[in-house]
């Protein structure tokens, strides 16, 4: 036994033991003190072994004073009263766990709690004036939890699971067991303010730390190099439990824009597998990526649709059964055994059927080794010859290496050619590695909506067809993480298919079709002018994806031009943009009706209409301003079109100073992040450069916020250039405040230059980065951001002068 004796202040930044304020309705500063310790801080609160794979059981006292309350993993078992100034809370012993799940607060919190339906004692704690906001997630979280403990078919193993709402966070949550914590944003929920967007986010992010209490607390990674195997499974958790939860919430609309981030990142040469070694905390910090959570669930979500979600489940269920208490690698994964099967048919692999190894009734499987099909015989059933899928060999091919293949498709009669390689930006040579993947291939074509599938694992292959089509659409549903280049007439065939007949194909295959079409652009597969011929089909769209998609693509085009001050091509191109929406935006009621992805629409268009400056949205909006400020704020606004309003308000002086008054009240306190974005689009330079400096000094702007402030004002026209200004004065307190390496430094890195296309920005943002030592300038992000600004310049050079042209004859 050693015993040691050691103290240390409460830590100023958002990690280790830390110390956190807010105020009350009446203005009083209170104070509170709480844990973050993933990945390496829980050394900063006591000494010990700070690495996930010695696991340990904790027993936690706490003193503190009669009018605060403690809270830890587990419940008190008792309070001793030390002094009449003075309490000691005794928590009961945790279970087996990693260092960075252990989790204490000290606070004036109060709590909502309920029982869920099998017995776990759940709870929401949040400051005084805000626990009247905790209802909705309360009941979100007792829906999860119960979710769970049916789906892994292994209870959650504590008596309780508290949820506490901190007034500063850096990031979104964390899964301390038994105790995970949120920002308020992303926890706390006003029915009358909240918006549709918040309403999904929270639904999502309790549904994310939920499944960790599975992924990652009862079976934990062995070392941070497979952080995805916590991440990527909680990513992918969140659309499998909240699809079924909460099927409103229509999760399954967002799934793919999140594959979609990840490749952007992942088709950089910056990139890195989703297994990748790492050794000291910066590089531990940098693996909470998109790669490492959205392309770890969107492989996923490939494997499950690929295997079906039946044998899927069984292997993750033997997966956590078999390593409860215990650390795995990304081996240990593939290694549940799985059985597939396959028949011969048209002279080609048909992939279909499954049997599963685990509780399979021996009737079903027959003597000579085949194994019927799941549904009533009929004449078109069929026997399938039992095969082992080698899921391990596939599935390296997408942990093991960096990157996502381009399929190449061309089509000549009935047969069908195929060539993978890698799909790389900013590169005119090909990557000299040899890459490979095992694609599970699914398609649909103009004589059969039935998705077929076919396993690709060499560099190219054939596939005969029944019969001749007119097209064929490839990775169905967007489950792939893969993107499709159809040759020769291929591409016009579905430009034509969008425009005449487009609901034949789902929104999920249109945005695909959309996304992929501008990123074969990128590596000089397709022009930039059959890129915005298909465009043009969004006149007529209607569905969240497809538009969000088309937006996605065509702003930040808009915005490359905007940064360089290109006139006239410039306003043509914003003039598009908006006339595709047009019909959609005069459509759209100003009001708060309809299911939560038309509310989201309705949200972004509006904003997307008055911020591009469209006269009917702009005059609407400041005739809700004007009436909204002349009721001093009281005027009740409908949630989805405050930030449109906030956001032409902002753009006088007087407005901006009112907006900015009501985001210091408590009453507003669920709309700051919508004021945030209003405020951050003024023109005026003084209150641009005002709100970032108000930010970094943490009173009337919380810290937690300024990585989004900072981008927002790089967004900005009038203000790129003084983000990029606030970034290089104040790079050494940005550092101390979030970490080297830590998602939000990251964020603001990309964010800032993610827009710049001239070879003197390119300059400047490696000029800066080499000034600082090694730890900075090797940052993964900077090296995206440079990667990126590279790609944009060669952009800009082979594209502008036929947008300009394109523009001028459509």
């Amino acid at each position: 036994t050693v015993s040691i004796h050691y103290s240390a202040n409460l830590s100023e930044s958002f990690h280790g033991f830390y110390k956190s304020t807010y105020r009350t309705q009446d203005g009083e500063l209170r104070v509170l003190a709480l844990t973050q310790f993933e990945p390496t801080a829980a050394r900063m609160a006591f000494p010990c072994f700070d690495e996930p794979a010695f696991k340990a059981r904790f027993s936690i006292k706490i003193r503190r004073e009669p009018k605060h309350l403690a809270l830890s993993n587990m419940p008190i078992m008792k309070s001793v009263n030390i002094a009449s100034w003075l309490v000691e809370d005794h928590f009961d012993t945790s279970v087996k766990m990693s260092t960075y799940l252990v989790a204490f607060i000290v606070s004036d919190f109060k709590s909502i709690s309920k029982i869920t339906s099998h017995g776990i004692k759940i709870s929401v704690f949040a400051v005084p004036d805000k626990i009247n906001q905790a209802d909705y997630a309360l009941d979100a979280a007792v829906k999860l939890l119960d979710f769970y403990e049916d789906y892994f078919s292994i209870p959650y193993p504590l008596p309780k699971h508290d949820l506490a709402a901190i007034p500063d966070f850096q990031s979104s949550a964390m899964e301390n067991w038994g105790l995970t914590t949120y920002r308020e944003s992303a926890l706390l929920y006003d029915p009358d303010k909240s918006s549709a967007s918040s309403k999904l986010w929270i639904t999502m992010l309790i549904a994310h730390e939920l499944a960790h209490q599975w992924f990652g607390n009862l079976v934990t990674m062995e070392w941070w190099n497979d952080l995805w195997l916590n991440e990527g499974f909680a990513k992918f958790m969140e659309f499998v439990s909240v699809s079924i939860t909460h099927p409103e919430l229509r999760v399954e609309d967002y799934f793919l824009g999140k594959c979609f981030d990840a490749m952007e990142v992942d088709a950089l040469n910056s990139s890195h597998p989703v297994s990748t070694p790492v050794e000291e905390p910066a590089q531990i910090l940098e693996m909470f990526d998109d790669v490492s959570y959205e392309k770890g669930s969107c492989i996923l979500n490939m494997l499950r649709d690929y295997m079906t979600a039946d044998v899927f489940k069984a292997g993750l269920v033997q997966y956590l059964q078999k390593y409860s208490y215990q650390n795995t690698k990304n081996e240990d994964l593939w290694n549940m055994p799985m059985i597939y099967s396959y028949e011969i048919k048209d002279d080609h692999r048909c992939f279909f059927q499954i049997c599963p190894t685990v509780g399979t009734d021996e009737n079903e499987l027959q003597g000579d080794n085949f194994c019927r099909r799941n549904q009533p015989s009929s004449s078109t059933a069929h026997w399938t010859r039992r095969e082992t899928l080698d899921v391990r060999a596939m599935m390296n091919t997408w942990t093991l290496q960096k990157g996502f293949p381009l399929v190449t498709v061309t089509v000549r009669g009935k047969n069908v050619h195929l060539q993978q390689e890698r799909y790389m930006k900013g590169v005119d040579s090909p990557s000299p590695k040899e890459y490979l993947w095992h694609i599970p291939l699914t398609y649909i074509t103009s004589k059969s909506d039935t998705v077929q599938r076919f396993l690709m694992t060499t560099k190219t292959d054939v596939l005969i067809l029944p019969e001749k089509v007119e097209w064929i659409k490839f990775n169905v549903g967007m489950n792939g993480y893969y993107i499709v280049h159809y040759e020769d007439d291929g591409w016009d065939h579905l430009i034509k298919l969008l425009k005449e007949n487009r609901t034949v194909i789902s929104g999920n295959d249109r945005a695909s079709l959309i996304n992929n079409v501008f990123q074969l652009v990128r590596i000089k597969k397709l022009s930039i002018s059959k890129a915005f011929d298909l465009t043009l089909y969004l006149k007529h769209e209607t569905q969240i994806m497809p538009v969000f998609q088309g937006m996605n693509e065509l702003i930040p085009i808009y915005k490359l031009m905007e940064r360089r001050d290109m006139g006239d091509t410039e306003n043509q191109l914003k003039e598009y943009i908006v006339n595709l929406f047009k019909d959609l935006i005069d459509k759209q009621s100003w009001n708060d009706e309809g299911s939560v992805s038309e509310r989201m629409l309705r949200h972004s268009l509006l904003l997307f209409a008055c911020v591009r400056g469209y006269q009917p949205c702009v005059d609407k909006a400041r005739e809700y301003f004007m009436k909204w400020q002349k009721s001093n704020g009281t005027l009740s606004l409908p949630t989805d079109v405050k930030t449109a309003v906030y956001a032409i308000g902002a753009q006088t002086s007087e407005g901006w100073d009112f907006l900015f008054s009501k985001y210091r009240l408590h009453s507003f306190n669920v709309e700051k992040d919508k004021i945030e974005v209003a405020l951050s689009l003024s023109r005026n330079n003084d209150k641009l450069q005002w709100l970032m400096d108000q930010g970094l000094h943490g009173d009337m702007i919380k810290t937690q916020d300024l990585p989004h402030i900072i981008v927002f004002v790089a967004r900005n026209p009038s203000g790129y250039h003084l983000a990029w200004t606030f970034l290089k004065e104040n790079w050494e307190k940005l550092v101390e405040k979030f970490e080297l390496g830590s998602h939000s430094i990251a964020e603001i890195v990309t964010g800032v230059t993610n827009q710049y296309s001239t070879r003197l920005q390119l300059a400047e943002v490696k000029e800066f980065f080499n000034s600082l030592e090694e730890k900075s300038s090797q940052l993964r992000c900077v090296q995206q951001a440079i990667e990126t600004i590279e790609d944009n310049i060669q952009w800009m050079d082979r594209n502008f002068e036929k947008v300009k042209t394109w523009l001028q004859n459509n």
